[in-house]
């Protein structure tokens, strides 16, 4: 600084004067450097000031865009509040629950059904599939294991399975018109 090397100036100046026997102008130029000393102080402090302000500044202005940013949202959750209308939502969510659950019930009635038609057979013979890999991993033949087994005459219940079976179905075609009446 300008200040401080006018200091170290003072100082030499007072010194060669002081050599020189001159203590009326060492006595000024002492004055002159407290008074320099003072103004650097003073300086310095204003420096400090400054920078303290401009921090301010600084901080005020965050503030300013960080309330602009809380304004706008402020405003856009406002909008979508305003666009809401929970009675009707709520109404909506509600429909699309029961919707849901009819589709639902429809599609395991469908599935019931095509089970019954189709599935027995399927499965009948996948399960045979599945006992002769067993078998014939365990070196076993069905006919082998089965012959033991004593065979039946007549059939047992036949009547009634037909009737139970006819009357499943009547069922679930009942249940497939009211469906379709819905």
């Amino acid at each position: 600084m300008k200040l401080e090397r006018q200091e170290k100036q003072i100082i030499n100046e007072i010194k060669k004067m002081a050599k020189q026997g001159e203590m009326s102008a060492v006595k000024v130029m002492a004055k002159d450097l407290v008074r320099t000393r003072r103004y650097v102080k003073k300086f310095i402090m204003m420096k400090a000031n400054i920078q303290a302000v401009s921090l301010k500044i600084t901080t005020l202005k965050s503030q300013g865009a960080m309330a602009n940013a809380m304004k706008g949202v402020t405003k856009a959750m406002g909008g979508m509040n305003k666009q809401m209308n929970m009675p009707q939502m709520q109404k909506i969510m509600m429909d699309f629950e029961k919707e849901a659950d009819t589709m639902d019930m429809k599609e395991e009635m469908m599935n019931d059904v095509m089970d019954d038609v189709m599935g027995a057979e399927e499965d009948e013979e996948e399960s045979d599939q599945l006992v002769n890999q067993v078998l014939d991993e365990l070196g076993l033949s069905l006919g082998e294991e089965l012959g033991a087994v004593p065979l039946a005459t007549g059939s047992v219940g036949g009547k009634e399975k037909a009737s139970a079976k006819q009357n499943a179905d009547d069922e679930l075609q009942a249940r497939l018109d009211n469906l379709r009446r819905d």
